[in-house]
């Protein structure tokens, strides 16, 4: 099991949960952040974190939010790590819990 990071970040991308994640297992895109799924050690300390419910453990995913698995794996591996917090994007709150916001996200 790893932790995904779904729809609910893109638009948003708090950063609260990359100060808890002991291995440093998130990539930081534009407008969405992703773990890496092969170094994801599963601890879960990420998801208490996510002020909006943005990362779930990939076996609690719908059926719809499971492509946000492949997404996470390949996006990790084109990004560059974030370690530090960072301020949310600009109108974050205008976007939570936004359905339909897969054909915003910038890779």
């Amino acid at each position: 099991m790893a932790y995904v990071v779904t729809e609910d970040c893109i638009q948003c991308k708090h950063t609260d949960c990359v100060s808890t994640c002991p291995v440093d297992c998130f990539y930081e895109g534009e407008n969405f952040l992703a773990i890496n799924p092969d170094e994801c050690i599963d601890c879960g300390m990420c998801e208490p974190e996510c002020p909006i419910g943005a990362i779930k453990p990939d076996d609690r995913l719908s059926k719809e939010e499971r492509l946000f698995i492949r997404l996470n794996k390949e996006l990790s591996l084109k990004w560059p790590n974030i370690t530090t917090v960072k301020p949310a994007l600009p109108d974050a709150e205008k976007w939570v819990k936004q359905p339909g916001k897969l054909e915003m996200l910038r890779r």
